[in-house]
């Protein structure tokens, strides 16, 4: 024996609901791409992993083995990380140093956290 359910009556879902974040000016869309291009590979997002995990500066020469490259492609992906403003480089003798750029650090955190203002 088939039995039919009523239907019910509920609002019409809306599509594309906005995020709870305000909405984003062309400059900083674009700024916020830019950001998402740096990060755009798994050994730079390790790299801002590391750098977040850190006490202090580190060495270029640090992320070479952990990450299994080359010091060469490590100083390019860390050039890319600086581009974009993620980083910070202090030169120590023929070394560099890096770290976080805190204000990069907020900008990250402000993106990833949508709860209403």
């Amino acid at each position: 024996m088939r039995t039919e359910l009523p239907v019910l009556a509920s609002p019409p879902i809306a599509c594309c609901v906005p995020l709870a974040a305000p909405l984003l000016s062309d400059e900083e869309a674009e700024a916020t791409a830019a950001l998402f291009r740096a990060l755009g590979d798994p050994a730079r997002v390790r790299i801002v992993n590391a750098l977040a995990t850190a006490g202090e500066p580190v060495c270029v020469c640090e992320f070479v083995e952990p990450l299994g490259l080359s010091q060469p492609t490590v100083s390019h992906h860390l050039k890319k990380l600086t581009a974009a403003g993620l980083l910070e480089r202090e030169q120590r003798g023929k070394w560099a140093y890096y770290s976080l750029n805190p204000d990069a650090s907020a900008t990250l955190a402000a993106l990833v956290d949508l709860k209403e203002a």
